[in-house]
């Protein structure tokens, strides 16, 4: 199979690889999740109603996103496999197949959410803010395509090493939409639903410029020819394998968030809900040296794992949660010292200066739960890299929908703990369960080592 350098690097040595694809996955993310901030910031202009509406639109927006990473993953799994094994023309294939299946999801979901968005957001106890969410939710989950597919085309390109064109586009986006935000907000006087125009804007011209790529410069490693086309059951069933279970990961953390929006509901009021869709957002930039170099680990263990070299599959694991937990460290110390200040940047209007003093409080009790990611997040894409897609969904769904969910209502609700106890129950369950998950991971890279070593 002939080589070029983003191969090169991602069949050497893994350190150099995480390192090397980890970085611009990071300043990427951030991008995207510094994106989400100033929706909520320019929203937050608008008054704490407005602020709300957008946090119960946040989890059935980050289902969407979720189905478009997972679909990504599962593309990026397999043909990592594929050029790790050497097979450049099942690669091709595969890559192909992965575009298809991006196409029929975008129309799949973008029904589904019309069809049911409003009694979804008057299930999740929206019906005081219901006008607002419909408004910014309908401009969104309309334009699903321009969402859903770019994660899903880039996880192809992450899959041969070409970090660039699976990182720019997406960042891309996400300036396009800062820049949007305040026009059409303020300026054009369109309010949530200039928000939510920006949101879709951004993705729909970063879909344009990977399909210039692959279709028009045509110098993608990965072929798109149709002469490279071979229809396949297989391919298809082995992408959504490791896609499904992952988009369902998004899944579940977004329904998680629906029922602590509830909660929260029910302790605190449609305040809270604000408090915590600000102060969430925060969290999830914290949370990006771990998601990061645990999305990098997906193509580097796809490609240890075709290659049959299973000790490079347990370096990956632990040099993922190395990188990772240092960096988390500092990001959770640093928002501790600096949580009110950050805090004000969502309460700088009359109509939110309420949550000030709640959203700092909330930063200093959540930037604990930055400290387990590492360990779940590494463990979980080590997982979906190696194809076992299904068993990353258990631990995913174990750690944040159980365990979470349990302690969150149990301290909450049955201790009469409150707001505070749905946090402090939230940073126990989520602590435990991920170490749990990185004990799974060891153990199963343990018995493939076993295994070659006898044989199997």
């Amino acid at each position: 199979m002939e080589k070029n350098e983003n191969i090169e690097m991602i069949t050497g040595d893994p350190k150099k690889a995480i390192n090397k694809l980890s970085v611009p996955i990071i300043a990427s993310m951030f991008l995207i999740f510094a994106n989400n901030i100033i929706d909520s910031i320019w929203v937050a202009g608008l008054g704490a109603e407005p602020l709300a509406a957008l946090g119960y639109i946040t989890p059935l927006f980050m289902i969407l996103v979720g189905f478009g990473n997972g679909l990504g993953a599962g593309g990026n799994s397999l043909i990592s496999r594929y050029i790790g094994a050497e097979d450049k023309a099942s690669a091709n294939n595969a890559a192909i197949h992965n575009l298809i299946l991006s196409v029929i999801f975008s129309v799949f979901v973008s029904i589904l959410f019309l069809l049911f968005l409003r009694p979804l957001l008057e299930m999740m106890g929206a019906a005081s803010v219901i006008n607002y969410a419909i408004d910014y939710g309908f401009i969104v989950f309309i334009c699903t395509f321009a969402i859903l597919m770019p994660p899903i085309v880039g996880g192809a390109f992450r899959a041969e090493g070409d970090i660039k064109r699976a990182t720019i586009p997406i960042a891309l986006a996400a300036i396009i939409n800062m820049i949007l935000d305040p026009i059409f907000i303020y300026t054009f006087a369109m309010g949530i639903r200039g928000a939510a125009l920006a949101t879709a804007l951004g993705p729909f011209i970063s879909l344009l410029l990977m399909f210039y790529w692959i279709f028009v410069k045509k110098d993608t490693y990965l072929s798109y020819s149709l002469k490279d086309f071979h229809s396949e059951l297989k391919i298809y069933k082995d992408i959504l394998v490791v896609g499904i279970p992952a988009s369902l990961e998004q899944l579940v953390l977004s329904v998680l968030t629906i029922f602590i929006n509830f909660m929260l509901t029910v302790v605190s009021g449609p305040v809270a809900v604000a408090v915590y869709t600000a102060g969430w957002r925060i969290i999830n930039i914290g949370m990006l040296p771990a998601i990061g170099v645990g999305t990098a680990a997906i193509s580097v263990a796809g490609v240890a794992f075709g290659a049959r070299k299973y000790e490079n599959l347990r370096v990956v694991a632990r040099y993922a949660v190395k990188v990772a937990l240092i960096a988390s460290i500092i990001v959770c110390i640093f928002l501790i010292v600096f949580s009110n200040q950050i805090a004000y940047i969502f309460s700088y209007s009359e109509s939110s200066a309420e949550l000030a003093p709640r959203i700092g409080e909330f930063l200093q009790i959540m930037s604990l739960f930055i400290l387990y990611v590492p360990f779940g997040a590494s463990a979980g894409n080590v997982f979906q890299g190696v194809g076992k897609g299904s068993i990353s969904f258990a631990l995913t769904t174990f750690r944040e929908f159980i365990l979470v969910l349990i302690f969150a209502y149990l301290l909450g609700f049955t201790f009469n703990m409150g707001e505070f106890g749905i946090y402090c129950g939230m940073l126990l369950g989520g602590g435990l369960g991920s170490l749990i998950c990185y004990a799974c991971i060891e153990l199963y890279i343990s018995k493939l080592i076993r295994g070659r070593e006898n044989g199997i």
